[in-house]
């Protein structure tokens, strides 16, 4: 019974997503005392159910002094899912002035120049106006993001003198040293204004209903259009 188990959880592990294989190899190097064959079986089971745990990684540990999980939540639009999001603080206390990490699973492919174009709206729907300053960060934004498909997991990191490092899964991928940018991207998911109040709630570990539907601003999240566009 072990045996077929254990071959069935090999045969579905294939099918898990590379972003949550990366993921799921560095949760094993920290937690070994689970029996190899049952972990597979676990995880594959995670994987069926669409679970993707969110979990600090090495470089958050390292720029996120006693990073823990704030709270999580994820964002739909309409009955399409986009991403889940994770957030990191010192000992799970988010300050917006202190090291912190916002880790993003996406759930379906996305063009890089669209998540850059998607920021720079969201900014504006903030509160930001300097288009001058909003093209520079545009410009920066899409040298760095990356075209991603689903399970692809890309971090934000405000560092202690508040650059924002990125990450695509493990690897740097690039970084903004402007205080401003930081406080303006992690601004469209901290900042009482975002279009996805509820999605922030969950954030900062202010929901009382953690299992309740994102009811999003959908106006201001019209931008992502139909399944075709993502």
């Amino acid at each position: 019974m072990m045996m077929v188990s254990f071959v069935c959880g090999v045969s579905i592990w294939r099918l898990v997503p590379q972003g949550l294989k990366r993921v799921v190899q560095m949760s094993c190097r920290w937690s070994c005392a689970m029996p190899k064959k049952t972990a597979i079986c676990m995880i594959a089971l995670m994987a069926m159910i669409g679970v993707r745990p969110a979990l600090a990684t090495d470089y958050i540990h390292e720029l996120v002094p006693e990073a823990q999980k704030v709270g999580e939540g994820r964002m739909d639009f309409m009955v399409w899912d986009i991403y889940d999001a994770a957030l990191f603080a010192p000992q799970g206390q988010w300050q917006d002035d202190q090291p912190y990490a916002l880790q993003l699973t996406y759930l379906r492919n996305l063009s890089g120049l669209k998540i850059a174009d998607r920021s720079v709206q969201e900014m504006r729907g903030i509160g930001y106006s300097d288009e001058v300053q909003l093209s520079d960060w545009h410009t920066q934004m899409r040298g760095i993001f990356p075209d991603v498909n689903d399970g692809d997991v890309i971090t934000g990191v405000h560092t202690q003198d508040s650059h924002t490092v990125f990450y695509r899964d493990d690897s740097e991928i690039g970084r903004i040293k402007d205080p401003q940018f930081g406080r303006a991207f992690f601004s469209i998911w901290l900042d009482p204004k975002t279009s996805a109040p509820d999605l922030r709630e969950r954030l900062l570990g202010l929901a009382k209903n953690t299992n309740r539907k994102n009811n999003e601003n959908t106006e201001r999240l019209s931008s992502y259009g139909t399944h075709d566009n993502f």
